[in-house]
């Protein structure tokens, strides 16, 4: 098994305060010691937040960010600071979710990626919002997100 160069992480370790907003946080890369063979690294947030942009009330998400990983890895400190620099913020579903997956491919350069944001009901309406970057690759292994569609009482 190869060692993780860990040298260039800023927050790994150390204590950090959470970022003011999602532009601020760093989100930090180690490099894939796995490079060269296609396996899913799966992340589940199931207690997001972000607030409404014009009301300030919080809406709340179960995410699923799927992704096939190419030379680099997200370091998952990095990741979890960064979701958390959301929950100060005024955003609507679709650009919060779509803003996440964009940072992560712009980060990573991964073989592929996919976000579910599961977004609960406020005002009666849960809003899901699905993005990937292509076709999954052919032979990889890719279970199903697992959270079924919102039904209330129906």
């Amino acid at each position: 098994m190869t060692m993780t160069d860990v040298s260039g992480l800023s927050q790994l370790g150390k204590q950090v305060d959470a970022p003011k907003s999602p532009e601020e946080a760093v989100l930090e890369r180690v490099p894939n010691s796995n490079q060269g063979m296609d396996y899913v690294t799966r992340f589940t947030a199931p207690e997001f937040t972000s607030l409404c942009p014009m009301t300030g009330q919080p809406d709340f998400a179960h995410i699923v960010i799927d992704y096939i990983p190419d030379a680099y890895l997200v370091e998952s400190k990095s990741l979890k600071l960064f979701l958390t620099s959301f929950r100060n913020h005024g955003a609507f579903h679709e650009d919060c979710s779509v803003y996440i997956a964009k940072r992560l491919v712009d980060l990573l350069a991964p073989k592929w990626l996919r976000i579910g944001a599961y977004w609960y009901p406020r005002g009666g309406i849960p809003i899901d919002v699905f993005w990937q970057t292509g076709a999954v690759p052919e032979g990889v292994w890719l279970p199903d997100q697992g959270v079924p569609t919102y039904r209330g009482r129906g």
